[in-house]
């Protein structure tokens, strides 16, 4: 074995990781999960027999085959749930009838705990939207992906121009040095000779 076998397996390992919460969010996982997990008690117990000691207890009822059946549908709705997203509804109403059904064919929901998980993932499937695929992020000035960041709120993420009313027309004022731009008066005091006879200014 080298050196690089233990880096090796956790890149692997990292990468099953991630492909499996990719494959888990596309789908109603959850309720699959519960849903199925409710099948296993309600198909089991009326079969199954405990032993405590040299006592024997057996649970099985004259409605055996109906709590297999039920537990298999369960199962299958499951599934269903995993891999037909878009049946999710119907599965999701199907299992909360036949845990509802449950509790009168097999031993109280299996024990409840039948009951409690199909009623839980039966619920979450119905109640399970797919998300908004992600949108891609705008390129930055280095030509990356990411641009900046945007407002938490829509109306500060723009700025937007203040409207205010025109300000009223004021004549130039003369120059900090004390000098104007008009004609001063020893040009026009002379009569005809400096502006024609006319003031200016």
């Amino acid at each position: 074995m080298s050196a690089e076998t233990p880096v090796q397996s956790a890149g692997t390992f990292t990468r099953l990781r991630l492909r499996f919460r990719t494959w888990r969010g596309r789908r109603p996982f959850w309720a699959g999960l519960f849903t199925l997990l409710g099948g296993l008690p309600i198909a089991y117990f009326p079969y199954a027999t405990l032993k405590l000691g040299t006592m024997s207890i057996a649970m099985a009822t004259t409605a055996g085959a109906g709590s297999l059946i039920i537990g298999v549908l369960l199962f299958t709705l499951g599934l269903t749930m995993w891999f037909q997203q878009a049946t999710r509804i119907f599965a999701g109403v199907a299992a909360i009838v036949l845990s509802l059904v449950s509790l009168v064919v097999s031993n109280i929901g299996g024990f409840i705990l039948g009951f409690v998980f199909a009623l839980v993932g039966g619920a979450l499937a119905v109640s399970w939207a797919p998300g908004a695929p992600p949108q891609p992020q705008p390129l930055g000035e280095n030509g990356t992906e990411g641009g900046a960041p945007q407002g938490a709120d829509p109306d500060t993420a723009i700025l937007r121009p203040v409207m205010d009313e025109p300000a009223p027309y004021q004549a130039p004022e003369p120059g900090r040095d004390g000098s104007s731009d008009r004609t001063p008066e020893s040009a026009w005091a002379g009569g005809d000779d400096a502006n024609g006879g006319y003031r200016v200014g």
